[in-house]
């Protein structure tokens, strides 16, 4: 059995990740790998449940996200991360914790984010409902040599995530079928 291996998308809000996370667990599962997604909306209220979005808790929120998958990754789970993860240190931090490690830059253009805006994210930042949002009141660091960087205006989610099992494979995280 080959171990396991982490997958983490980073983006923009709205940049298509989560798009991207369920077709590339689509794929995975296709060829019997069962991944599990860790998305930061889903698991930032299990992990801190009062946290905010400053720099502090932004930083304690992807450290205990980095260690989840990590412990996930030990046992044999791979994890596809589906976190914008606006500074490059977390992404690092999680790279060197795990090693078997890809990041993805799901790159898409600020005004496709805020004409997708499927959660009010950028429609609440005008309207001082959100005052963290990354690419608006925070900056957000785009990976400097991404493993793999995805179009998100240009690329169907299943092209981005053949992309993602390409690289998979080519660093010897995922076998190639028979």
């Amino acid at each position: 059995m080959t171990p396991a291996f982490a997958v983490w998308l980073t983006g923009l809000p709205s940049a298509g990740k989560s798009t991207v996370a369920r077709a590339l667990a689509d794929e995975l599962a296709a060829r019997g790998v069962a991944a599990a997604i860790l998305e930061s909306d889903v698991m930032r209220p299990l992990l801190m449940a009062h946290a905010g979005y400053d720099d502090a808790d932004r930083d304690a929120f992807y450290r205990a996200l980095a260690y989840v998958g990590s412990l996930l990754v030990a046992h044999g789970v791979p994890v596809i991360f589906d976190a914008t993860a606006n500074r490059r240190s977390y992404r690092a931090r999680a790279r060197a914790r795990i090693g078997r490690f890809l990041e993805v830059y799901v790159e898409t253009p600020l005004e496709l984010c805020v004409a997708r805006d499927p959660k009010g994210l950028y429609r609440g930042s005008r309207s001082g409902g959100a005052s963290h949002l990354p690419g608006v009141q925070v900056a957000y660091e785009p990976p400097e040599h991404p493993d793999v960087r995805i179009e998100g205006a240009r690329t169907a989610p299943q092209s981005a995530a053949g992309a993602i099992v390409a690289a998979l494979e080519s660093r010897g995280f995922l076998a190639q079928p028979s």
